[in-house]
Parts: C-alpha cells; structure tokens; sequence
C-alpha cells in the first residue's frame, strides 16, 4: 500500500472510536467497498453494514520508529463517509471491533431475521436490512 499517510476517523453517536494517521481504508458503502489512499479525491457518501479495515505502515522519526505496521478491523453499522483533503472522516451508527464478533451471536441474529414474517410490506425494509447486516458479521468472522 501507500506510504503516505492521511487523517482517519471514525465516529458514532456514542464515542469518537479512532483518530489516527493511516496509509489506506478500505471503507464498506452502501453498494460495496471504496478503498481510500493519500489525495484520493473528494467523496461523500452513505456507509452500509460491513467491514472497515484500515492499514498502517512504519513511520520513521529522526531514525527512531513512531508507529507499526499492521491493520485494524471494525464492523460498521451504516452511516455516512467524507473524504475531502487527506481527511477522512466516517460517520457510522454503530462500530464493533472485529475481535468482538461473535459467530454464534450473528447466527442467532441471522435466523431471527429470516424467521420474522412482515405484518405490513413496509416492514419488509426493515427485516432486509437485518438479514444484510447479520450476513456482513458472518462474513467477516469467516473471513478472519
């Protein structure tokens, strides 16, 4: 990936979750994944439920290292992105670190969400977007 860095937030109602420098973002929107690098141009865009991987690379300071390689992984819940000189600021309803996934909770999640039947054809957005959000988690704890 890149070595140059740039801003990355992450933030939901409840906390600001992270606040660092990073090298690259892989960033889950709501028609698929948009990776994020240094000077990618200006976006603004609405989040869905996946994953957020975000990549470092060592960082050098007067020849002593400052910061490691490696990545960190979040469950994004839907929300909003902005991308606008080097800062990247995502706006998410909801963030779980991928460490915290739990494959039987996200089973459980998934079968409660295709056994409920809609009393209304309103509801039917809502239970999609259960079913949606319950495949993402599985699919990145399988992916690990």
């Amino acid at each position: 990936m890149a070595d140059k860095p740039f801003r990355c937030r992450l933030i939901t109602p409840q906390e600001r979750v992270f606040d660092a420098d990073v090298s690259y973002a892989a960033v889950p929107m709501w028609d698929g994944k948009q990776g994020f690098m240094s000077n990618a141009g200006a976006v603004v865009g609405k989040l869905g439920p996946g994953e957020l991987r975000v990549e470092f690379v060592d960082r050098y300071s007067v020849g002593v290292k400052v910061e490691e390689s490696g990545s960190k992984s979040w469950f994004i819940d839907g929300g909003f992105v902005q991308n606008v000189n080097n800062e990247l600021t995502i706006l998410a309803t909801g963030a779980i670190q991928a460490e915290e996934l739990n494959e039987r909770e996200a089973q459980a999640e998934l079968a409660e969400a295709a056994a409920r039947k809609p009393d209304q054809p309103s509801q039917m957005d809502q239970i999609t977007e259960q079913r949606t959000r319950a495949r993402a988690k599985l699919a990145m704890i399988h992916a690990r």
